[in-house]
């Protein structure tokens, strides 16, 4: 047994094999707590471990419980398998599921799969972020995953409450990207969605209503007739990104939903090949249609920029195009805000020329007799 501390000792075989271990009475009954051979463990080592469990005994927290705790639980993987399963199909839209689960697999169980989960650190979860840091987003979104999954962690009690690993972790700045078509891309827009338009009608239709709409792709490909009343120019979309959803529509879109030829037993405005279901593939044409407008770097997604920034140039105020967009977040427009510093600015300069013109209108004759 060590000299200076108590209950420490080595205990050596007839083989000559030595094992530290701590002898402690731990609720009335003595027991031996084993910390490992010697060479694999050195002495001071062992000295250092031996404290750590005299410490815990002292404040009635049994090493072996600890470490039976972390050898029961289970580890990330399966965590992620419950959460896919029991989780994601119930709490999330269709169009977030996908990426969840590409979190998850992809991200997620390379890196810690196989760990226990009670023995995930932040330092581990730091580590994950850290190497998706050129890619903002998608490291933001896996931290948000992993914090989401360690949170049920904690409510199924598989982790002690209070010990999600991804508090505290400061996201990375997202670059949010702003791109609109201006005035001669929209001029070859239209040129390449004529020709398009002899090859993939319901596409070509899709992308008009886009434009003409400020709507989501989501909500143009699943939008239904029932959902129509065109003479009102009004549409109601039960389920948007944001919830429900009340579309108002310009007198050209009514126009062109006019036009659009209906299928009987489709309830959909942009179907597909196959019958009752709608235009899912519109990456396909869109690459073809943005070849030919030679507008390589614009995505789907900058046509409802476009339609923002154009009721912007027209001296529209945020709150209508916030409302057009169906954003319920004022922060959500502002992105937006520098744009309206355009007319303001022509306004401003028509003014102070008209003022400057009547500083500079002489009168002096006057003044002087």
């Amino acid at each position: 047994y060590d000299e200076d501390l108590k209950g420490f000792g080595v205990r050596v075989r007839p083989s000559g094999r030595r094992t530290y271990f701590v002898m402690m009475r731990h609720k009335c009954v003595m027991r031996r707590f084993t910390i490992g051979s010697h060479g694999a463990v050195t002495a001071e080592s062992a000295r250092l471990k031996a404290k750590q469990i005299i410490s815990d005994l002292a404040i009635d927290k049994n090493p072996t419980e600890v470490e039976d705790a972390v050898r029961k639980s289970v580890t990330v993987r399966s965590l992620g398998e419950r959460f896919i399963a029991e989780y994601i199909p119930y709490h999330l839209k269709p169009s977030t599921q996908g990426e969840y689960r590409r979190c998850v697999e992809i991200f997620i169980n390379p890196e810690i799969g196989t760990m226990k989960l009670v023995s995930v650190e932040r330092t581990d979860i730091a580590k994950i972020h850290h190497q998706l840091r050129n890619i903002p987003y998608q490291a933001n979104r896996v931290l948000g995953v992993l914090s989401i999954m360690f949170n049920l962690a904690e409510c199924w009690s598989l982790r002690p409450q209070f010990t999600n690993p991804c508090r505290g972790l400061k996201k990375y700045k997202e670059k949010k990207r702003e791109r609109f078509l201006n005035r001669e891309e929209l001029r070859r827009l239209g040129d390449a969605l004529r020709i398009e338009e002899e090859f993939a009608p319901q596409a070509v239709a899709c992308i008009r209503l886009l434009l003409l709409t400020g709507c989501r792709l989501g909500e143009i490909q699943t939008l239904k007739w029932s959902y129509l009343d065109l003479d009102t120019c009004l549409a109601f979309l039960p389920d948007s990104k944001t919830g429900r959803k009340t579309l108002y529509l310009g007198s050209v879109a009514v126009k062109l939903l006019r036009s659009i030829p209906r299928r009987k037993s489709n309830p959909y405005v942009i179907t597909g090949d196959i019958e009752d279901q709608h235009l899912t593939d519109m990456q396909k044409p869109w690459r073809r249609i943005r070849r030919l407008a030679e507008l390589p770097d614009v995505r789907i997604h900058d046509l409802r920029h476009t339609f923002a920034s154009s009721g912007v140039a027209l001296g529209q105020g945020l709150p209508i195009i916030g409302r057009l967009l169906g954003h319920t977040q004022p922060q959500t427009t502002a992105r937006y805000a520098h744009l309206a510093a355009t007319p303001a600015l022509e306004v401003a300069d028509k003014i102070s020329e008209s003022l400057a013109a009547h500083l500079e209108t002489s009168n002096l004759e006057k003044l002087s007799g």
